[in-house]
């Protein structure tokens, strides 16, 4: 449901843009990350917390976690489409989810996209390698490596393997803006 109200929004708001644009600005809008704000923003983890009958430290590290306080919201939306029904469900995300429709323009790529092509510009090998696992099961934290070239240019961390590999991107990516050509 996310996936198609986001989608609409932006042919609506980008009349021009090609599949291939809105498919990435879609990606930014309906990110692991975005659907974490927005459940947070509403409070969604607190409220989980307050009536689960299990109470404890590791209750408060799940709803904590990005994963959880995510699929928080898809479900809140899923649920609100089939019981308030398709327009009120609409206006709901699109609200909710304003800063990240407003954030997105056609041309908007993710790092790891970005970095991607670069890579291919200089036809060089782009990799990433999973450097550790760190935290409880319920809050797995993730250190990658970007690696071009067989070069590391840079590192990230993140609340999923995919988070900590566009961190690692994003670094590689101000690194290389910054070193000399």
């Amino acid at each position: 449901m996310l996936d198609l109200v986001a989608t609409e929004e932006l042919l609506s708001r980008h009349p021009d843009a090609d599949e291939g644009q809105v498919t990435f600005m879609r990606q930014a809008v309906v990110s692991r990350a975005s659907c974490a704000r927005v459940a947070r923003a509403c409070d969604l983890p607190a409220r989980m917390a307050e009536q689960s009958p299990r109470q404890g430290s590791e209750l408060a590290a799940q709803v904590a976690s990005e994963a959880v306080a995510a699929a928080l919201t898809e479900s809140v939306i899923g649920a609100a489409w089939l019981d308030l029904g398709p327009e009120a469900t609409r206006g709901a995300v699109r609200q909710a989810f304003a800063a990240e429709l407003d954030a997105v323009a056609p041309g908007h790529r993710d790092a790891k996209s970005r970095l991607q092509e670069l890579a291919a510009e200089r036809r060089a090998p782009l990799a990433y390698e999973l450097l550790a696992e760190e935290g409880p099961p319920q809050d797995r934290r993730f250190v990658s490596r970007a690696l071009l070239d067989g070069a590391e240019r840079g590192r990230g961390r993140g609340s999923s393997k995919q988070a900590a590999e566009q961190s690692a991107a994003q670094a590689a990516l101000a690194a290389l803006e910054d070193a000399p050509c």
